[in-house]
């Protein structure tokens, strides 16, 4: 979930590049999508038409937040909404060029807000989502609670045996979900000295499939797991307390030894369209909503399996007051 060097310090790089179908949300399922990023949307700073091209990231969070922006921007301010999924360092370079024209959900890029932003202005600030991310690792409630010691890292040796996996190679079992995400996670284990192995699920959702697997039948784990995510409501986990992250502390991702930050999730606007981008840009710089409302959004896509598009609608219908001070 991040991206290069954990100043989120933490990104999550997720899913390949996909190119939606206008106006349509696509969900990614799985990886290994050809690279898009060269491809712009049809939509992209189009002149003289009532169109927005938004990146998308592959976790559900993300979508959310795409989704009732693109529903509001179509049926209340009547725009067109193209989407483009791209991984998210390629996304800032699409935004730069133009080739989309917002992100809403991002993690913290400080090499790319220092050439974009501060350097080539060819992007702008677009103001906080109101949502703070946090990576951390995790062990289920129900484990916590019959050994809570298990959530300090200084003890997780003790239970290496218990969160062993045949996947594991003889050592503690530390679940992380795609390779493409860039963690602190290997670097961690080998700094803190820690008798476990990263094994990869191979993204968020065969991730996500193990969790609730290893759930029902009760049996102890350790993940790699982030907020806001909506499977805490389904499966309640405990963080385990790592090293104090310190300003600076994940700099090096040789020698991070420290816990990931909180991060509070920023959007990002292409310069020429938060100038000219009329009511669009106006209402993506006023979008905000809490992690409760981004998780209410990402149940229902996630677990109720309604299209994102559908989620957007149901959840504008029901919270009005939330989204109308957005339009004006």
């Amino acid at each position: 979930m991040r991206d290069t060097n954990h100043g989120r310090p933490l990104r999550r790089r997720r899913g390949a590049a996909l190119l939606a179908a206008a106006t349509g949300l696509a969900v990614l399922t799985g990886c290994g999508a050809a690279d898009m990023t060269r491809q712009a949307s049809p939509y992209a700073a189009a002149q003289g038409a009532k169109t927005v091209t938004l990146s998308v990231q592959s976790w559900v969070g993300a979508q959310a937040n795409t989704a009732v922006a693109s529903y509001l921007l179509e049926h209340e301010l009547g725009y067109r909404v193209d989407t483009v999924q791209v991984d998210e360092v390629p996304a800032w370079d699409a935004l730069s060029q133009g080739r989309v024209d917002a992100i809403l959900e991002d993690w913290g890029h400080p090499e790319q807000e220092k050439r974009y932003v501060e350097g080539k202005k060819t992007i702008t600030r677009g103001g906080d989502l109101g949502v703070t991310g946090h990576i951390g690792w995790f062990v289920p409630t129900y484990f916590a609670e019959a050994h809570p010691d298990v959530t300090d890292w200084k003890n997780l040796d003790k239970y290496a045996d218990r969160l062993r996996t045949p996947e594991s190679r003889g050592k503690g079992q530390l679940l992380d979900g795609s390779p493409s995400y860039i963690t602190n996670d290997k670097a961690l284990v080998k700094n803190l000295d820690l008798d476990f192995e990263v094994v990869f699920a191979g993204s968020e959702a065969a991730q996500i499939t193990q969790i609730k697997q290893f759930a029902k039948e009760r049996k102890p784990f350790l993940t790699y797991w982030y907020e806001p995510q909506w499977l805490f409501e389904r499966v309640p986990m405990t963080e385990v307390k790592l090293p104090e992250y310190t300003e600076g502390c994940a700099d090096d991702p040789e020698k991070v030894a420290c816990a990931y930050p909180h991060t509070p999730l920023q959007k990002y606007l292409n310069t020429r369209f938060a100038e000219s981008g009329g009511k669009a840009a106006d209402f993506l710089k006023r979008f905000h909503w809490t992690k409760a409302q981004q998780n209410e959004v990402s149940l229902m896509i996630a677990e109720e399996k309604l299209s994102p598009r559908q989620a957007a609608k149901k959840w504008v219908e029901r919270n009005e007051n939330v989204w109308k001070p957005w339009l004006t």
